[in-house]
Parts: C-alpha cells; structure tokens; sequence
C-alpha cells in the first residue's frame, strides 16, 4: 500500500509539472513563427538580389563571347520569383514509468521547408527586335549623363558618331578604326561634364490624339567659363560640334551625316552593336583564329588602343573576378581590379535594361527550384 501512495503522489506531481509547462512549452515554441517572415525577408531580399545580378552579368558575358565566335546569343529574362516557407511543428507530452519512477517525457519538432519558384522568359520575336535591334534613342540615352555617368564611357559604348565623326565600328575593316578627333571629343565633353559645364534639357512632346506619337526633343548645353583652359575646351567642343560660338544649347537628333543648323546628329547603337564592339575586341586564343573559329581581334590604334572592356580568356578558372563565364571549355572574365572595364561592363547592363520592353510574352519558362 505505501508503494502504491508513493506512486499516485509521483503521478500526480508530474501531471502537476505538465500542466504548468506544457502551455508554457507550448507558447513558446509556437511564438517562433512569427520571426520568421520579416527575418527570411531581409535575408531572402538581399540573396536574390545578389544572385539575380550575378546571373545577369554572367548571361551578359556569355552572349559577348558567343558573338566573338559567330555564335547566336540569347536572352532570358527572369520575369517572377516566389519563394515559399512551409513551418511544420510537433509538440507531444506524455508519462510514463522509467524503473520504479513515474516521469513526465515528451518532445518537441520543427521542420522548415523552403520552395522557391523561377519564371523566365525568353526574349523572342518583337521583344527581341525592340529590346536589341532597335538604335537606342538619345532621348533615352543622354539623361543618363545627368545621373553622373561618364559621357565619354556611354558615347564609347552606345554611340557610332556624331555628325560626321565616327566611332571605331564593331565589326572591323578598313572603315573600323573611326575618326580620330572622336576621342579628343570624348575627351572634352567628360572634362565639361566634370566642371559642370555640360547640361541635358529634355522637353516632352504634346501628343495629340488620333495623332501618331512624336518622340521627345533633347537637348544639349555647352555653357561658357571664365577659366582660360575651360574656355578654350568649350570652343574646341562647339567647334566639333559645328555649333556657332556664342551659342550654348543644341538639338540631338537621331541619324548619321551632315546636321541642319541648331542641331547635331547622334548615330546611336543597336544593344546587338554594343555587344558585338566588345565582343570583337576580345584577345582571343590564336589557334581559334588559324582555325577559322573565329575573326583576327579589332587593333586599335591612336588615343584609344585599350578595349572599351577588357576580356581575359584562360583554360584554368580565374580568381578575383568582377564577372566570369565559360564557353568552349575555357573562363573568360573581367578582372575585379580593372575599374575601367567593371565600369564601361555596369554600363552596358544599365543599357541592356533601358532597351527591355513591356511586350507580352510568347512562352513562359516555370521552373521549381526544391532543394
């Protein structure tokens, strides 16, 4: 009889103890759920953004490469991502007899699983010909300038000439090498930019209904200096531009040759020609050459004898890189530690994106991603 007391007493003591920590078990262990949105949030938000960017530098590589070999590029564009938490929780509380003693025992599980889903499109058909066959307008092109990027950078890239002074052409030739006062143009515009002598002015059009849409009007200021070098730079530039001196403001207009008067004629790129200006300058490996893989790497020659983006190409994977890819069995990269090339490559994506359309797609890619 004492033994049978004792263990009613040990019983009841435990139910006791499960009463009074289950709820609080209970609690806390359930109140864990509610960390979790905001925290996978700010680390969700940071990662994708990283790798979405990563896979967009990568992609934009690759198709550079596949250029230089002759070889059709191709676009996805990654059009949603849904990443999806499942929280699964168990929570059990029992007794039983362990030897003489009667106890409590119980446990707790949680399961955290994660589904992530990527759409992609493929850029085809209108898309494409919008998105990387159209020439860039300068309506769209020059107020990137007044966001602080580098003028001679962006003409180097987007620009094929100005009025009757050429860029070095994409495809090589005895017509590729360009005007050599192109680059002492360049040169002058990113000196007025950097003193604040340079200015963009763009005034929207009316559009008139039944009326087909007519394209914004840009302009370009070239403001004078009392600084007798800044002075003689303004001249040299108004000169170039066959602009009068004491004028300051000039219409761009889209198109190559001869401007009318109050104007200056930007040829711009297509994105598939500022791909193709990198991809030919690529040093590539000679045996491709001799073999017939590919063309002889554009030379140039005067102010600008380095590539607008340098290229490396190595049959080992490379270590410090900006962005890297592989073709061929080979890495090419850009080196982290060419500032130049990172810039003029951040540049061309911020193009890429400017050219992108809102067209509808034709074929949706949705691929779930369960680890």
């Amino acid at each position: 009889m004492p033994s049978i007391k004792k263990t009613e007493q040990q019983l009841a003591a435990s139910t006791l103890r499960i009463h009074t920590v289950l709820p609080l078990l209970t609690a806390f262990f359930l109140s864990g759920c509610y960390e979790i949105g905001p925290t996978r949030l700010d680390r969700d938000q940071s990662d994708y953004s990283r790798a979405l960017t990563s896979a967009s530098k990568q992609q934009t590589l690759l198709n550079v490469v596949r250029l230089r070999y002759a070889d059709t590029p191709g676009f996805l564009d990654t059009t949603q991502l849904i990443s999806g938490y499942q929280l699964q929780r168990n929570v059990s509380v029992g007794i039983g007899t362990y030897s003489v003693a009667t106890r409590p025992y119980g446990g707790i599980a949680a399961q955290l699983q994660e589904s992530p889903t990527f759409t992609f499109q493929p850029v085809t058909g209108d898309a494409y010909a919008e998105s990387f066959l159209r020439p860039l307008p300068p309506a769209n092109l020059l107020p990137l300038v007044m966001g602080g990027l580098p003028i001679d950078v962006l003409f180097r890239l987007s620009v094929q000439s100005v009025n009757l002074i050429n860029n070095v052409g994409p495809m090589g030739g005895e017509n590729a090498r360009g005007t050599p006062v192109f680059f002492d143009l360049l040169s002058d515009l990113r000196a007025l930019q950097l003193a604040g002598l340079l200015g963009i002015q763009l005034e929207r059009t009316p559009q008139t209904q039944g009326m087909e849409a007519q394209p914004d009007r840009v302009y370009l200021s070239i403001m004078s200096s009392d600084d007798p070098v800044l002075s003689g730079v303004v001249r040299e530039v108004r000169r170039l531009l066959g602009m009068a001196q004491n004028d300051e403001r000039v219409e761009v207009t889209y198109g190559g040759g001869r401007p009318r008067p109050g104007q200056i004629r930007l040829l711009t790129r297509t994105i598939l020609g500022v791909l193709g200006q990198i991809a030919y300058q690529i040093e590539v490996p000679q045996d491709d050459i001799v073999s017939g893989r590919t063309r002889p790497t554009i030379r140039l020659t005067g102010h600008e004898k380095r590539p607008i983006v340098v290229i490396h190409v190595a049959n080992e994977k490379p270590d410090s890189v900006f962005v890297w890819t592989t073709y061929n069995h080979k890495y090419y990269w850009i080196a982290d530690n060419d500032y130049d090339s990172k810039l003029a490559f951040t540049m061309l994506q911020i193009l890429l994106e400017l050219s992108k359309t809102s067209k509808e797609p034709n074929t949706i890619v949705t691929i779930p991603a369960n680890g």
